[in-house]
């Protein structure tokens, strides 16, 4: 039997979808792990949207990381905010202090990308955790109530509302917002008119779902139309001041509610060497997601780039690859003890899908692609299946099985924190 100090130290940055599979894989392996998140709860990224449109609350897509390794004596979980790596050291500065490794594994996903335009950062809002998603649904309940005692020309901004970029994330949340203007709305509130409410979604390129079938882009972009969603595609957005945001041919949109859904980077911690860090912010790996130019360090999910002859450009960023990646390394470092050659990561792609509104979704298989019901069916059942806790499936479903046979949900609030009187 290993003793607690000769096992090698496993410290794992992020827990999102690659971090928490590779820790839950690592439990009672040969290898002490450490997992270090700024938040104590792992977030489930594709049902945001849900958050922000109030059809789910926060807790449901959330799962507290020492509940997950409540019971397992080798996985250890700590909150901080990650400062530095050194790999030369081998050591990982935190806000708290800094832990040493064996072998590191970086898995910290990705944040927003505003390609530098600093008016976006500023008054654009994104959706890239459950903090942002609960603040934009606080912003679109907020902008309903403002807009009882607007005046006609505040009224415009207000009720415009454009999401900007037109991938999965996109598509599903102008759906959803779609959806809420036609139910939810006029029975919240009666006294309003909801035929000025629009909802644009505006993408730079010539279709919705870009990384998706012909079939799934003409579908998507067909029901979002007939959902009354206005689709602006080849349109590019480049200023935004909080109240009017203006395209490159110069059009304009008074609105005081930009979404930004257009782009990704890696969120790479500082003292990893440029020369790893390549096209979006990513840090290159070689197929058994070691990052090429550091010992003992591997990367997973979003923030690796890995280029491999099925993908010559990087593999998607997906939870199915980080999942798949954490895997394949965790077989691998428990392969690295007894001394056998490590597998090379591959990836067979189980297809892509997007939902659009109740009965409206787009799935693309390897061989076929199928639209409609079944699609939506298929979306739904697959999400759930992801969630990770029994629990938390449960109280999804009973969410999503009300708000089908009602087309209503509960969860209309407007929560913010209290502001606390600054001390003087």
């Amino acid at each position: 039997m290993m003793s607690h100090d000769m096992k090698k130290r496993l410290v794992i940055l992020g827990g999102g979808f690659a971090g928490l599979q590779l820790a839950r894989r690592m439990k009672g392996s040969a290898y002490d792990v450490l997992l270090i998140d700024k938040l104590n709860f792992h977030q489930f990224q594709p049902l945001f949207y849900q958050v922000a449109t109030a059809r789910l609350e926060p807790s449901a897509i959330s799962f507290p990381l020492r509940k997950v390794f409540q019971g397992s004596s080798d996985v250890h979980v700590r909150v901080a905010n990650i400062l530095s790596v050194d790999t030369t050291e081998k050591n990982v500065v935190t806000t708290d202090c800094s832990y040493p490794y064996d072998i590191l594994v970086i898995a910290t996903g990705c944040t927003t990308n505003f390609f530098g335009n600093k008016n976006f950062e500023r008054y654009a809002l994104p959706m890239k955790s459950t903090n942002e998603a609960i603040a934009l649904r606080n912003r679109i309940l907020q902008n309903f109530e403002d807009a009882l005692t607007a005046n006609e020309e505040e009224k415009e901004g207000i009720l415009n509302i454009v999401v900007a970029g037109g991938g999965p994330t996109g598509v599903e949340l102008a759906g959803s917002l779609a959806e809420m203007k036609k139910y939810v709305l006029p029975r919240d509130y009666p006294d309003m008119d909801f035929s000025k409410l629009n909802v644009y979604l505006a993408e730079g390129g010539a279709h919705t779902l870009q990384a998706m079938s012909s079939e799934a882009q003409k579908k998507s972009q067909q029901y979002l139309e007939d959902m009354g969603v206005k689709v602006l595609t080849n349109t590019i957005a480049t200023d935004y001041d909080g109240r009017t945001l203006t395209f490159k041919d110069g059009t304009e949109i008074k609105t005081r509610t930009m979404i930004w859904s257009a782009g990704i980077r890696g969120n790479v911690p500082a003292g990893i060497p440029e020369s790893s860090i390549v096209r979006g912010n990513r840090i290159a790996t070689d197929e058994y997601n070691k990052v090429k130019g550091c010992d003992n360090v591997y990367a997973l999910g979003d923030v690796a780039y890995m280029e491999t002859s099925d993908f010559p450009k990087g593999h998607p960023q997906l939870a199915n690859v980080a999942i798949n990646q954490a895997k394949n390394l965790a077989a691998n470092l428990k392969k690295a003890v007894s001394g056998k050659a490590p597998l090379p990561f591959r990836y067979k792609s189980p297809g892509s899908m997007a939902t659009v509104g109740k009965h409206k979704a787009v799935v693309d298989l390897p061989h076929f692609s199928f639209q409609g019901r079944i699609a939506w069916f298929t979306w739904m059942f697959l999400h759930l299946m992801l969630i990770l806790s029994v629990r938390n499936r449960f109280f999804i479903f009973i969410n999503w099985a009300i708000s089908y046979f009602t087309d209503d949900t509960t969860l209309r609030l407007i929560l913010r924190p209290e502001q606390t009187p600054t001390k003087e």
